[in-house]
C-alpha cells in the first residue's frame, strides 16, 4: 500500500480515456481505494507550487526532479505500478511543511 512521501511511477490516463502513459509521482495521500498524487518533472521550477527534490536520487528517480504541486491526480491504487523509493524531506519534516514553505494553501494530514 502506497504511503505519502513515496515516489511511484503511476499509469496515468489522459484526459480523452484514448490511452496513457507511465510517469513518476509523488504520493500526497491515500483515501481508501484511491491516493492523491502529485506530478514529477525533470524540468526544472518555474512557480512558487514547484518543489525541488533535494534528494532526487533517494526517491530513486535517475535526474533532478521537481514535485509541481500545481498538478494534483486523485488515482485508484491499482494505478500505481512500481514504488521507487521515497522522497526524505517527509522522513525529517510533515508534507504540511514542505508545501508551506512554497507558499502553498494545501494541508496534508
Amino acid at each position: 500500500m502506497p504511503q505519502p512521501g513515496e515516489v511511484w511511477i503511476a499509469d496515468i490516463p489522459f484526459t480523452s480515456g484514448t490511452a496513457s502513459k507511465l510517469r513518476p509521482v509523488l504520493v500526497l495521500w491515500t483515501d481508501a481505494a484511491d491516493v492523491v498524487v502529485a506530478a514529477v518533472t525533470s524540468a526544472a521550477p518555474r512557480s512558487a507550487t514547484d518543489v525541488a527534490l533535494q534528494d532526487w536520487s533517494a526517491a530513486g528517480l535517475r535526474v533532478a526532479s521537481t514535485v509541481r504541486l500545481s498538478r494534483l491526480d486523485c488515482l485508484e491504487q491499482k494505478l500505481l505500478r512500481r514504488r521507487l523509493g521515497i522522497e526524505p524531506a517527509y522522513s525529517n519534516r510533515s508534507a504540511r511543511t514542505v508545501i508551506n514553505s512554497r507558499g502553498g494553501t494545501i494541508w496534508i494530514p
